[in-house]
């Protein structure tokens, strides 16, 4: 059990740096062992959703924000999350822990920051999973359409969080051989898009000019301008779920190798991905001008219109269909995620002590998995009463959706930012001997200053991005109070319950 260097944390006698639990037959513990790298990575990766993150935020990107710069701008997105990927797997490999996030500020920043952004990224994934539905039930009530059946948008939403709080009940395994599938297709089908754009269209070398990343273009007439800031925000938005990793560390076969490796690989991989994906499509109009034209008009069709002209009707069909696919294993990995954020502050006490169990057969946190399925429902119940039920496309789409996904990207940027920080000051605090001056210092350095900016673009671009909703402008104040009452909630655990206090963030599993 690894202390402090200091005697005195916060004010208490004896206070432990960590508490390894791999030992303490009284907390309950994940099934050990349960993945190895391929599990994490499709656990994982799939949060990020790549054709998700294609076909619905590079249209924004090219249409709203660079222009032909679109591939420069996740180039640049590329390498910011490969900084911070050092810092991040540097703190990944001295401790195992469910609470990801958490865990790592509140060794680095102290309990009660870190449990304040505890609850905020609970808020984040566990929003995540009601955004997601709205897609899923948007474009699903589509298909359905076309075949003329009607069902309306809530219901769909709902069948899926009943289908994925099934799902997830059980073994972790079987989670991530149903999001293998279904990564595997999405990722098989646009490198098919590719090849045959880049063998038939043209291509334009200036996308991936890196001085693209940061230029706009000017309005021209039925063309509205483009902003750097928007582009870069839904960039950065195409990698949310990657940083999810750490948080399978106690049920991977090797954390200490698997969790980095998976890091490095989902992020670098999903970078060249998106680099070369969302170059393709260029090549598929006569000008960028056509090319901007369509993202602004008709984003919907942005792929699917030079799929079906140089890659034939087949390839535009089975994308239209694994946008579905894809917008459910997006959902179901972040309900995952969600889970085992609820299980942490669950068996930390942080949340009632229930949420911390785990099934006696299958080792999942089936209580904190069943918490995350009624929240996701009733988000999506009361978008449905406030919202309405008869235009899905604004209701289902723009609304819980978008501004779910807003209100969640706010969060998740923010904290991947203070991550950064509570690396450097962790490492110089505890461990100086152990410095590093690129992994534990530069690196999170310039990751805390490029994320700091990007989140800083997001609040300059929010109007945009709320989709001309006036409750749009709430999300973000929101979110802040949920971080403030977290961190109330901690100085009350210091002062009252000084043990909860105590072994908050700090529930790491070191008998791996």
């Amino acid at each position: 059990m690894a202390r402090s260097e200091l005697p005195r944390v916060g004010g208490i006698e004896g206070m432990e740096e960590s508490l390894d639990v791999s030992q303490r037959t009284e907390v309950p513990k994940l099934r050990k062992g349960a993945v190895g790298l391929g599990g994490v990575l499709f656990l994982t990766v799939t949060g990020s959703a790549p054709i998700s993150a294609m076909l619905f935020n590079t249209p924004i990107v090219v249409g709203y924000g660079q222009g032909v710069g679109a591939p420069a701008a996740f180039m640049f997105a590329t390498i910011v999350l490969v900084v911070f990927s050092v810092g991040y797997v540097a703190m990944a490999r001295k401790k195992t822990s469910a609470g990801g996030f958490y865990s790592y500020i509140s060794h680095g920043l102290g309990r009660e920051l870190g449990i304040g952004t505890g609850y905020g990224s609970l808020v984040a994934y566990s929003v995540f999973e009601a955004s997601l539905c709205g897609g899923f039930a948007y474009f699903l009530g589509l298909k359905l359409n076309a075949f003329g059946v009607h069902i309306s948008w809530p219901w769909l939403a709902l069948a899926m969080v009943v289908v994925i709080s099934a799902l997830t009940f059980f073994d972790v395994r079987l989670s991530s051989m149903l999001l293998a599938i279904g990564l595997i297709s999405e990722i098989a089908i646009l490198l098919i898009f590719d090849i045959f754009m880049f063998s038939k269209g043209h291509t334009n070398w200036s996308a991936v000019n890196p001085v693209n990343a940061f230029k706009g273009f000017q309005a021209s007439p039925g063309l509205v301008a483009g902003a750097v800031g928007i582009g870069l925000f839904f960039a950065f938005w195409s990698w949310v779920g990657f940083e999810m990793a750490p948080n399978y560390g106690e049920e991977s076969r090797d954390p200490k190798r698997i969790v980095p490796r998976a890091l490095y690989i989902s992020v670098i991989g999903l970078g060249v991905f998106y680099v070369i994906t969302s170059w393709a499509p260029l090549g598929g109009y006569p000008t960028i001008h056509a090319a901007v034209a369509q993202a602004q008009g008709n984003a919907a069709n942005f792929y699917l219109t030079p799929a079906r002209q140089y890659a034939g009707h087949w390839v535009a069909s089975i994308m239209s269909y694994l946008i579905i696919t894809g917008s459910f294993a997006c959902g179901m990995a972040f309900h995952n995620t969600t889970a085992r954020y609820f299980y942490s502050l669950g068996r930390e006490g942080l949340l009632p002590s229930a949420l911390g169990r785990t099934h006696h057969k299958f080792k999942s946190p089936h209580i904190a998995s069943i918490v995350q399925s009624v929240i996701a429902a009733i988000i999506i119940v009361l978008f449905a009463v406030f919202t309405g039920s008869n235009d899905p496309a604004s209701q289902a789409y723009l609304q819980l959706y978008g501004l779910m996904a807003v209100m969640g990207v706010i969060i998740i940027l923010s904290v991947q930012a203070l991550v950064s920080l509570a690396i450097l000051v962790y490492y110089e605090r505890y461990h100086r001997d152990e410095v590093h001056w690129w992994k534990t210092r530069l690196a999170p350095a310039l990751a805390l200053i490029s994320q700091a900016a990007v989140v800083w673009l997001l609040f300059d671009n929010i109007s945009f991005l709320g989709g001309g909703f006036g409750y749009a402008n709430l999300l973000g104040p929101i979110d802040l109070a949920v971080v403030l009452l977290g961190v109330g909630a901690a100085f009350y655990f210091k002062k009252r319950k000084p043990a909860k206090y105590e072994q908050a963030g700090r529930l790491i599993n070191e008998g791996l």
